[in-house]
């Protein structure tokens, strides 16, 4: 339980810095969806974010997860030195040689995305897309090293600067631009604001760059050619497999232009899926949080004799985490939308698909460990592959006719396979004692409880949500009484412990 307690304490500790950072990019959406003048003009954000997802997958291909695989196998300070330097000159390689591409073709680039007027989005994107990719490797090297509160303070302060950026050139420029336009009118163009939520990205980037500096000159350099040779070999199905992944996730919003021919309605419900997507961003912070701990817990812990038993219960505390968090927003989903404006409220119905998507995302995941610890990590890459097949095939089919709803079934479909895949298959090759009983329990629970979530409806909003949340009780009291008792809990635990009172001489008489 010690190393379960550590994997928690990373956790909480990535988890409150995510979900800081990712609840203050959740709130820049009630201000976009009221400052940009139509749903279309959020589509185009989102488009170019799910490009920006799918590049980075690119240009890290995989080299995370190995620079987490060859440190491990270190076990002195210069063989980790080693590591981490070829590792960052082949990443500085890489993103340098793209970047420079890009600038060169980014009017071409530009017109074959369809902004040829506005070829800097792209400019703008490849920058931000080169620097995300070099300094993954400085922060895989913060979880390596467990300097995880370091880690926390340098998202959080990207976050900031980008929050802080957005706030002024969409809300403070516009109202100086009425009462005092001479201030701004040097820098400040009143139609350009999709443009500026991308220059607010390229700042807080470059500042979060800077910041990890000192990570980057302070190292011993020491690159090596074979090392790098047999890591580009064990990542490169890594590789194939996080392009896939995020292609999975991401695809749709990348071929929806396309499946729409580039109309104005096709950007407008691009737009309102784009929103109502993010809405759901609790589950994928949580998803998130869980994953920066989990993969350098998994192959520090992958040499004890416990270690499947400690993966199984990191499974089950996952799922029932996940589908508390699940219950708790689909009581919520009235309250929820009114984060967003009014025009892109009806989309709000896709948020328990896109929700139960994520949980699939993150079994997966705790699922891919057995790939990993078996090197067969090309099997992660079939997974994945095969689920942007169904992915695409059911958008190409379906999208043109039912819009975003076809988009997010499509990946829950496909997310849904790929877990029962990789679980089916990972029993042979590296078993893990999952409690599918306990599992499978709270699993019925949460249908239980979600089906009369979706059919309360008395035409009164507060008492809608009072009910709907009476219903997240009832699996509360279960959680409590059978995997996380109140006496358990930090802080106020010692208030529920049984108090046990010896026998005293006068008692036993």
């Amino acid at each position: 339980m010690a190393e379960l307690k550590s994997l928690a304490k990373d956790t909480v500790i990535y988890g409150v810095s995510t979900i800081i950072g990712k609840f203050l990019n959740w709130l820049m959406v009630p201000i976009y969806t009221r400052v940009l003048p139509c749903p279309a003009d959020y589509g185009i954000i989102t488009h170019l974010y799910a490009w920006s997802a799918l590049l980075i997958a690119i240009l890290t291909y995989g080299m995370e997860t190995g620079f987490f695989r060859y440190v491990a196998k270190e076990k002195t300070e210069a063989g980790v030195a080693r590591v981490y330097s070829t590792t960052l000159t082949s990443l500085a390689f890489t993103s340098t040689l793209f970047l420079a591409i890009c600038i060169i073709w980014r009017v071409p680039i530009a017109t074959t995305l369809g902004y040829a007027d506005h070829p800097e989005y792209t400019a703008m994107l490849f920058a931000t897309v080169a620097m995300d990719a070099f300094c993954s490797i400085p922060f895989s090297y913060l979880r390596y090293v467990r300097k995880s509160i370091t880690f926390a303070l340098l998202k959080l302060l990207m976050i900031a600067v980008n929050v802080t950026m957005n706030i002024f050139f969409l809300i403070v420029c516009p109202r100086l631009n009425v009462s005092h336009p001479e201030l701004i009118s040097w820098f400040y163009a009143p139609d350009y604001g999709v443009g500026y939520i991308l220059v607010a990205n390229v700042f807080s980037t470059a500042i979060g760059s800077l910041a990890l500096m000192r990570y980057v000159v302070g190292v011993k350099w020491h690159f090596s050619w074979p090392l790098l040779k047999e890591m580009l070999n064990y990542s490169w199905p890594l590789l194939l497999l996080s392009v896939v992944g995020v292609a999975n996730q991401s695809i749709d919003k990348i071929l929806f232009p396309l499946l729409t021919h580039h109309s104005q309605q096709g950007m407008d419900d691009l737009g309102v899926y784009g929103a109502c997507f993010k809405i759901a961003m609790v589950m994928m912070m949580f998803t998130y949080a869980f994953k920066f701990a989990y993969e350098p817990f998994v192959f520090g812990k992958s040499n004890d004799r416990d270690s499947t038993e400690t993966y199984a219960l990191a499974m089950k505390y996952y799922i029932i985490t996940s589908l508390l968090i699940f219950l708790g927003m689909v009581a919520n989903i009235g309250l929820l939308g009114l984060l967003i404006d009014e025009t892109y409220r009806h989309g709000l119905k896709i948020i328990p698909i896109v929700l139960a998507t994520y949980l699939f995302q993150g079994v997966f995941y705790n699922l891919s460990l057995w790939y990993k610890l078996t090197d067969k990590t090309i099997y992660g890459a079939i997974f994945s592959l095969l689920g942007l097949v169904i992915t695409v095939i059911i958008d190409i089919i379906f999208v043109p006719h039912y819009s975003y709803m076809a988009a997010v079934w499509a990946t829950f479909i496909s997310f849904f396979i790929i877990m029962v895949l990789s679980y089916a298959i990972g029993k042979k090759y590296y078993p893990v004692p999952y409690d599918l009983k306990a599992i499978g329990i709270y699993v019925a629970i949460t249908i239980v409880l979600f089906v009369p979530m979706q059919l309360i409806d008395t035409h009164h909003f507060a008492l809608d949500l009072v009910l709907k949340n009476l219903l997240l009780i009832p699996m509360i009291i279960y959680i409590t009484r059978h995997d996380l008792p109140l006496s358990a809990l930090p802080v106020v635990g010692k208030y529920f412990k049984k108090k046990t009172h010896e026998a005293t001489p006068a008692n036993k008489q």
